[in-house]
């Protein structure tokens, strides 16, 4: 299963259920998902880039970046991190927002449990995502969400292989 993303959707209750495996230790995929100048280097589809204006993992803290289009287009996100275990998993809400961080106020945003479980020579990751508002995970989707995280995903396998 290693290099595949499996995505499971349940549109009827706004659930998403993705799942990839790794060919690393828990400690370097860990690092990849929770360290920033890491996130930079994977996060995005390219041609697309992700660029942190701020950053703080910590229960209650936050990542403020955006994604920098080949064009010059900048498309401003937040994630605030709710739990974390360290080596396990970490909570998180992600929203629209501005480069201060201010919510768009058309979109509620959806919740993310991130789940790490290491194998003998692997690292599976497992990504929950619910949406409250109705409609938010369809129009995700319809945005290519799908697309875009696998080709996200595709980046961190390549970066896990550098540092091997």
């Amino acid at each position: 299963m290693t290099n595949k993303t499996v995505f499971t959707k349940d549109l009827a209750n706004q659930k998403l259920h993705v799942t990839r495996e790794f060919a690393a230790p828990i400690e370097k995929v860990w690092a990849a998902w929770t360290e920033s100048d890491l996130l930079d280097k994977w996060w995005a589809p390219k041609p697309w880039k992700a660029v942190t204006k701020s950053y703080n993992f910590t229960e209650g803290g936050t990542w403020l970046y955006y994604m920098a289009g080949p064009e010059g287009e900048k498309h401003w996100s937040r994630f605030d991190f709710e739990t974390i275990t360290p080596m396990h998993g970490f909570s998180q809400t992600s929203k629209f927002c501005d480069e201060n961080g201010n919510i768009a106020q058309d979109y509620m945003g959806m919740q993310w449990l991130i789940q790490f479980f290491a194998a003998e020579n692997s690292t599976k990751v497992e990504v929950d995502l619910y949406c409250e508002d109705p409609g938010v995970l369809e129009k995700m989707l319809a945005m290519g969400f799908e697309g875009g995280f696998t080709m996200g995903l595709g980046n961190l396998d390549e970066l896990l292989a550098e540092q091997n």
